[in-house]
């Protein structure tokens, strides 16, 4: 049975970390002592939900929690320190900590220690995740225990929710570019100097109509998105800003 350990301390766990070509001893009081803390643990590095959605929006939101008093975001999974480095390379997750608990010692004492022989895992972490302050835990969001890996509460936007509900959160922003397009360089321009920071998507010429057409119903370039909604062209990005 999972156990909410609200109220609780964290264990008191020594992590080895492989950190500039050299060994380093980090304990739980380097990470929590004095400190207010996100912590989200998941099954795997390198796994599809894990990869694609759960870590990847903590580090996007990291910022926004440093601005509501977080002090660190801290991934927590039962991989060795030189799989946790390689994943953290992988996603470009400079923003948040990769903790490796290679032992599954942090997680056992957390009494979130799952077996998942049939996927050939072993010990793994069930997912969840937990607000820490000063080593001592104020609030966890555990996922249901149920078949599969489900994926409902443990979420950043949801951590985010409970810490400040009110937080502004940072804009998603999307250029679909072609290569060499001018109009595509002014319009990446306009939106950085506004303080946004877009992603680019630049399309081949074999298949930017077809995409370009089917998500904006436009055949030309650049065509921008903010939080989803198509906002068009360059001179409509102009009257836009």
């Amino acid at each position: 049975m999972l156990q909410n350990r609200e109220g609780q301390r964290v264990p008191n766990v020594t992590f080895p970390i492989r950190q500039d070509n050299e060994w380093k001893q980090v304990s739980t009081d380097d990470l929590f002592k004095n400190k207010t803390v996100v912590v989200f643990s998941l099954p795997g590095a390198f796994t599809p939900t894990c990869s694609s959605t759960h870590l990847p929006r903590y580090n996007e939101l990291a910022s926004t929690f440093a601005s509501v008093g977080v002090d660190a975001v801290v991934c927590v999974s039962v991989n060795d320190t030189f799989v946790m480095n390689e994943w953290a390379k992988d996603q470009e997750a400079g923003n948040i900590t990769l903790l490796p608990d290679g032992n599954g010692d942090f997680t056992e004492g957390m009494g979130m220690l799952v077996d998942k022989r049939d996927l050939g895992f072993g010990k793994r972490s069930w997912r969840y995740s937990m607000l820490v302050k000063d080593g001592v835990i104020e609030k966890m969001f555990i996922e249901p225990q149920k078949e599969g890996d489900p994926f409902e509460v443990s979420d950043a936007d949801t951590m985010l929710a409970y810490i400040a509900p009110q937080a502004k959160k940072p804009d998603q922003v999307v250029v679909f570019s072609k290569p060499g397009c001018p109009f595509c360089i002014e319009a990446k321009a306009l939106l950085a100097d506004k303080g946004y920071d877009p992603i680019e998507i630049p399309l081949e010429h074999k298949v930017r109509g077809r995409v370009i057409g089917a998500i904006s119903g436009k055949g030309t370039a650049p065509q921008v998105f903010i939080n989803g909604t198509l906002v068009g062209g360059l001179e409509d990005l102009k009257a836009y800003l």
